[in-house]
């Protein structure tokens, strides 16, 4: 059996919680979440021990000791990406794949120095959002995008990544500019293209369920809403990179994204105006 290490922010959190039983179930129990690490308690929150005393999970007091005892390693911290590029550091020089939550970097610049650190260590890493291995969008049809309006729940700091990354799948990474059109209650950006290409995304709240329009340039459209058990599919992924060492998504998409997501966050400040990207 191969052993998983986790390392995160505090360990009492949704991801945490539900990754250790869907990745053994997805390995035919070839795989099994060992050890983990938190940084910090948090006072409303289950401590890291009481956590791990309830999972069955070894508390280590170390990032070091978790990647020294592990096979493979999991960066969580989902709901605070600024934290992935010191949580990951000694994971990133170990050779063994390592997977780092959504979303992966807050910026370009610790994006790319994430990446350069993995190569240069010959590190199987990559990050994604599970919404990417959502079987509605398997079935689309990618050449021929004119323009997409998606829509989708959630804050923009921690769930923008699950519309922009989709976007960038499924119609490239020669973004060239954004501008932000919302609200602080409704948050809304424009992905504008180099060949004049349009996505828009929206964040509606909760109660508004993730879903697509498209637009195609020989007039044709399509709309989507995903009802696919997408987190499935993304466990089962990522038993298979742990195996192969071979991510899925191309390094080229996952920078595109932080880009994305770091100029729309300056683009706040000045809504209504372009932010070159």
């Amino acid at each position: 059996m191969k052993k998983i290490g986790f390392i995160d922010y505090y360990l009492d959190e949704w991801h945490a919680e539900k990754y250790p039983a869907w990745m053994e179930q997805a390995s035919g129990g070839r795989m099994k979440v060992e050890f983990a690490y938190g940084q910090i308690d948090l006072p409303d929150k289950s401590s890291n021990a009481a956590w791990c005393a309830k999972k069955g999970i070894q508390l280590l007091s170390t990032i070091e000791a978790v990647v020294e005892q592990s096979d493979y390693l999991v960066i969580l911290s989902p709901d605070h990406p600024e934290f992935h590029e010191e949580l990951s550091l000694l994971a990133l020089q170990s050779g063994k794949p390592t997977y780092i939550d959504k979303t992966f970097a807050p910026s370009q610049a610790a994006a790319s120095r994430m990446f350069e650190l993995a190569e240069k260590h010959r590190t199987p890493m990559y990050s994604t959002s599970a919404l990417r291995f959502a079987d509605e969008y398997a079935d689309l049809q990618k050449i021929g995008i004119e323009s997409i309006c998606s829509l989708g729940p959630g804050e923009f700091g921690n769930y923008a990544i699950h519309q922009i990354e989709p976007i960038i799948m499924l119609m490239g990474i020669e973004v060239k500019r954004v501008m932000w059109t919302g609200t602080d209650k409704t948050p809304s950006l424009i992905i504008g293209y180099a060949d004049g290409r349009q996505a828009t995304i929206n964040l509606y709240g909760w109660d508004c369920p993730f879903s697509m329009a498209l637009r195609y340039e020989e007039g044709a459209s399509k709309f989507i809403q995903i009802q696919s058990d997408f987190f499935s599919r993304f466990i089962a992924n990522l038993v298979g990179f742990f195996e192969s060492g071979k991510p899925v998504v191309s390094q080229s998409e996952t920078i595109a994204i932080a880009t994305v997501l770091e100029r729309g966050l300056k683009a706040r400040f000045t809504p209504h105006q372009w932010v070159l990207v």
